[in-house]
């Protein structure tokens, strides 16, 4: 029996490309859309669901069961960008994208437990970033959220070992996708004390995201994950230098990441 995967998030970015290489490998696929009418041409079912709303996430997953009597896979991997200086974002916008990138995913996680108790087996994977890792200057807010939902996880793992449902995170860095065009981007304003740097590091990620990697590497690693006996905790996917960076972090003293981590940015 093919195993069943929803993967929140599928209607386009990696989401689409982790879905399109899984359908080639016999996976049964679904996606999530808040809008899944735009998507009619996605090869494969793509149902409706709004991460931040627990009434879609308990119709997405029962209608999910009704199709299919199961979920084996669950790939939380809907998420948005927030860029800006810490001191002029917005709180609600800052709330909004915890929201989505934190607390969607473990009321995606909560939903489906009870399901994969019930089949004493389940696999899920939290899709992080690389940015989890550290705090990075203008994407604080976004670091703070993908570095909690890796911690979290390691909690659930623990919590979860006498049920034989396993979770691990996937770490990307750069990849050629969509993200920037719905990340909020506090304004640059004239009159800000961050104008320059803050503007010379959103060109510079921007740029980083156009010279991003191929999706491709990112769905086979989601593969290689979901087909081995003993997922490990913590994945890390993207070009060599970002997956280093971890490294560096974890060896360095702070001030000398830190420095490094400006000289990278630019600041």
């Amino acid at each position: 029996m093919s195993k069943v995967v929803l993967i929140t998030g599928g209607s386009s970015g990696l989401g689409k490309s982790i879905g399109e290489f899984l359908i080639e490998k016999k996976f049964r696929v679904y996606g999530t859309s808040r809008f899944p009418e735009k998507y009619s041409d996605s090869k494969f079912p793509i149902l409706k669901l709004d991460v931040n709303e627990l009434d879609s996430i308990r119709s997405c997953v029962t209608e999910l069961i009704s199709k299919t009597n199961r979920i084996d896979i669950l790939i939380n991997n809907a998420g948005v960008g927030i860029t800006g200086p810490i001191e002029e974002i917005p709180i609600n916008e800052m709330k909004r994208n915890f929201d989505t990138n934190f607390f969607g995913p473990i009321q995606m996680i909560n939903t489906v437990l009870p399901y994969m108790r019930t089949q004493n087996n389940g696999l899920i994977l939290n899709i992080t970033s690389i940015a989890g890792y550290m705090g990075l200057p203008f994407r604080g807010i976004y670091s703070a959220g993908k570095g909690a939902l890796e911690l979290i996880t390691e909690s659930y793992r623990m919590e979860l070992k006498d049920f034989n449902i396993k979770m691990s995170n996937i770490a990307p860095g750069d990849f050629d996708t969509n993200i920037a065009s719905g990340r909020y981007h506090s304004p640059v304003f004239e009159n800000s004390s961050y104008k320059t740097a803050y503007g010379n590091t959103l060109n510079l990620m921007n740029s980083h995201l156009d010279s991003g990697e191929d999706p491709l590497l990112m769905a086979k690693a989601v593969h290689k994950v979901i087909t081995s006996k003993n997922p490990k905790i913590h994945y890390k996917i993207g070009a060599n230098f970002q997956k280093f960076s971890v490294v560096l972090k974890r060896i360095l003293p702070d001030h000398l990441f830190e420095r490094l981590l400006m000289l990278f940015c630019k600041l």
